[in-house]
């Protein structure tokens, strides 16, 4: 295998020569990342973030989130959000701020795409779940950022992990919760995770019927604008500009105030309320289900080298599920046969 030649023999040093000259300052530059937890060979054709975010995108567990549920649980329709359409939606968000902001966007993007990787099936009702059976049998939680570092640092490659940079995992653990990235590039996917999930979860909802553009609350509405694009546009431009004279990724008070009105809204208007009650509800009891029967059935887990206490190894099985497998193995376990799914 050839790994050596005119390009490869200068690409870190020309990739270092033109991030000198075209990032800010703040910005976290490829070859100077703190790195990996295992030593390796440098590529010669890619900076270490861009090892990571391709990494990332041909892991299993990546491609399982195309059947994994951002708010409505197995829809009848094609267009609604899953969990890889928000993850790219994100990275798409992201990568614009960090380029505004001249910002490392292949570190950015990396830590976008690897951030949602442990969520279990369902959504957040099935993180609910899953929480909730892990408490009530083993006095332990469950938070899917916290998970997701575990995808990337022990579950891919049969265990191996990725062996990702320090500045991915940082990203990744800290996208959600009290603790504030390191990087600014884990900042900013920190903040537009939020930002994409309000405004595409307004769309499905209205969508889906669960809600009229004239329920939305009209104070944010006007400030932010009527559709999704426009509000997502005037977001990442008050994100940008604000955070252009503060040196840090921040939005202005009446845009965070705007934002945090409408996720208050979708919280008391549609997640786990009125019609999506009965599906949060059913996530949660199938979730609840099976944790609880390959905690009393560990032989039927299929890890052929257990390595682990009962409870991450249940969590990791159950965590790892589609929806639609989640369901399928629910019906095949806990149902009598013919009986329909709950």
């Amino acid at each position: 295998m050839r790994t050596t030649g005119p390009v490869a023999d200068t690409f870190l040093e020309r990739l270092d020569a033109e991030e000198g000259s075209r990032l800010s300052p703040l910005a976290v530059r490829s070859l100077h990342t703190r790195g990996r937890l295992v030593d390796e060979v440098a590529c010669g054709l890619r900076s270490p973030f861009q090892r990571d975010r391709d990494r990332i995108a041909h892991c299993k567990a990546f491609r399982r989130l195309m059947h994994k549920t951002q708010v409505f649980v197995a829809p009848e329709g094609d267009h609604y959000r899953t969990r890889l359409t928000h993850t790219l939606e994100a990275v798409g968000i992201s990568r614009t701020v960090a380029r505004a902001l001249r910002l490392n966007e292949d570190l950015t993007e990396a830590i976008g795409l690897g951030h949602d990787l442990g969520h279990p099936p369902f959504g957040h009702a099935g993180e609910a779940g899953l929480d909730a059976a892990l408490a009530a049998r083993f006095g332990r939680s469950f938070r899917h950022n916290e998970h997701s570092l575990r995808v990337v640092d022990v579950l891919e490659r049969d265990g191996r992990g990725l062996n990702l940079t320090l500045e991915v995992r940082d990203g990744i653990l800290n996208h959600t919760g009290p603790v504030v990235p390191e990087s600014l590039e884990g900042r900013i996917v920190k903040l537009v995770d939020r930002v994409a999930y309000i405004n595409h979860d307004i769309d499905d909802a209205l969508r889906a019927g669960v809600l009229d553009a004239a329920d939305l609350p009209e104070g944010p509405v006007a400030l932010l604008g009527a559709t999704g694009s426009t509000r997502i546009d005037a977001i990442v431009h008050d994100l940008v500009e604000t955070s252009t004279v503060a040196g840090d990724i921040r939005q202005s008070e009446e845009f965070s105030e705007a934002m945090l009105a409408l996720r208050t809204f979708l919280f008391e208007r549609v997640y786990g309320q009125g019609p999506l009650r009965a599906e949060a509800d059913r996530a949660k009891f199938v979730v609840g289900s099976l944790f609880a029967y390959f905690c009393d059935h560990p032989d039927e887990l299929g890890d052929d080298d257990p390595g682990f206490d009962l409870a991450t190894r249940v969590t990791d099985h159950v965590a790892g599920m589609t929806d639609r497998f989640a369901l399928r193995r629910f019906e095949e376990l806990l149902l009598p046969r013919g009986q329909a799914g709950p």
